[in-house]
């Protein structure tokens, strides 16, 4: 159920910002005892929250960034290309403690390889005045981890009048966690992509994934790469294929197609219209190196 001026209020996105390393234009991936190299190397900011806020900004959405970053050079340059877009900061907390979360990033077409380093802890000291905010109608959760350190979130966020969507985001030491759908009980949208649902299911289909999965939420949308994307609700079940576009680099993409959904549907569009817009956002996305 959505509430609080949700045809134009701000979007809250709430998780850790990273610093991302992203190595394109790779012959192979990389394997153990051997060197590749890369075309292109991009330094940029990251992680679900930041890149998803930055696309809610691109589509004209208000939004705020509800995170913590360091104090440190990789952070100051972070803050700089945040600072950058049109993206509400005054609930980000400065910490000297805080990161960024480093990721390195080895991209070749739609596959990809991560490694990161974690970053002090997810909640932000300005979280419970961000929830309160006046001018917010809704809470994204970019990252199952967030919400793992903080397992009242939803209901904080319910209890201030927000709506509330979650990426789980593949995490290892979570993905294959046996209570994950309990505990992500209240969410009102949830936006995993293929592997992720697979992961949490145990399904290898997409029916059979959003079947599931739609028994823990009432509107699920599944991201599927190539593939397009699947929506389901009480409403019914939409597939939209997935645009011909050329792909540079795919990394932001579902935060992209989270951002185009979500904004449809905190104005009552169909699912199908929603779908359509996740799609075209992550079809932009994956045109350029760099999630935002």
């Amino acid at each position: 159920m959505m509430t609080r001026k949700a045809d134009t209020g701000a979007v809250l996105c709430v998780g850790r910002i990273y610093c991302d390393l992203i190595f394109t234009g790779l012959g192979r991936m990389p394997t153990l005892g051997r060197e590749v190299f890369a075309e292109d190397l991009t330094m940029t900011a990251g992680g679900g929250a930041y890149i998803s806020a930055a696309h809610f900004a691109e589509i004209g959405r208000a939004v705020s960034l509800v995170a913590r970053l360091g104090t440190d050079a990789l952070s100051c340059d972070v803050a700089e290309q945040i600072k950058s877009r049109d993206i509400d900061l005054s609930f980000l907390e400065r910490d000297a403690e805080a990161g960024p979360q480093i990721t390195v990033a080895s991209v070749i077409g739609a596959e990809r390889a991560f490694l990161t380093k974690r970053a002090g802890r997810a909640e932000p000291a300005h979280l419970n005045e961000a929830l309160h905010w006046d001018g917010a109608c809704h809470l994204h959760i970019a990252e199952f981890a967030t919400l793992a350190e903080m397992p009242d979130l939803v209901f904080r966020a319910k209890e201030a009048g927000l709506s509330v969507s979650l990426d789980p985001s593949w995490d290892d030491a979570l993905i294959h966690a046996p209570d994950l759908l309990e505990r992500c009980n209240g969410v009102d949208l949830f936006l995993p992509n293929m592997e992720e649902a697979q992961a949490i299911t145990g399904k290898a289909l997409p029916n059979d994934m959003l079947d599931l999965l739609s028994l823990h939420f009432p509107n699920v949308a599944l991201k599927a790469g190539a593939d397009g994307a699947y929506c389901q609700s009480i409403e019914g079940c939409w597939q939209e294929p997935a645009q011909a576009v050329p792909v540079i680099d795919t990394t932001g993409a579902g935060d992209a197609f989270n951002a185009g959904f979500i904004d449809q549907w905190l104005r009552a569009q169909p699912l199908s219209v929603c779908l359509a817009a996740g799609v075209a956002a992550g079809s932009r996305a994956v045109q350029q190196a760099g999630g935002a």
